[in-house]
């Protein structure tokens, strides 16, 4: 197995790992990190591995922080996953 295969795997266990100790789900994880579900399944697999503003929008999520001097000012902030629901007319108009 080459070098970057086995940096993914070793990636997307310890995402898996994180994701599941804050109790998110894929669908929250991408949510909070801008990311489509399946990207985080590609990611925890270890298909493929993230790009440097990937790896700040996940660790955002998980509110997990990078000791890095290369990352200095740059930050991600997660969004929140809310179910929608839905809403009366105000007006009690309920004429077509």
């Amino acid at each position: 197995m080459d070098d970057r295969k086995v940096v993914a795997k070793r990636f997307g266990e310890n995402l898996r790992r994180l994701r599941e100790q804050a109790d998110l789900s894929q669908e929250e994880m991408g949510y909070r990190s801008s990311l489509h579900r399946t990207e985080i399944g590609i990611l925890e697999r270890g298909e493929r591995l993230p790009r440097m503003d990937t790896m700040l929008k996940l660790g955002a999520a998980l509110g997990v922080k990078f000791e890095c001097p290369l990352l200095v000012g740059l930050e991600w902030t997660p969004g929140s996953f809310r179910p929608g629901s839905f809403a009366s007319d105000a007006s009690g108009d309920n004429t077509l």
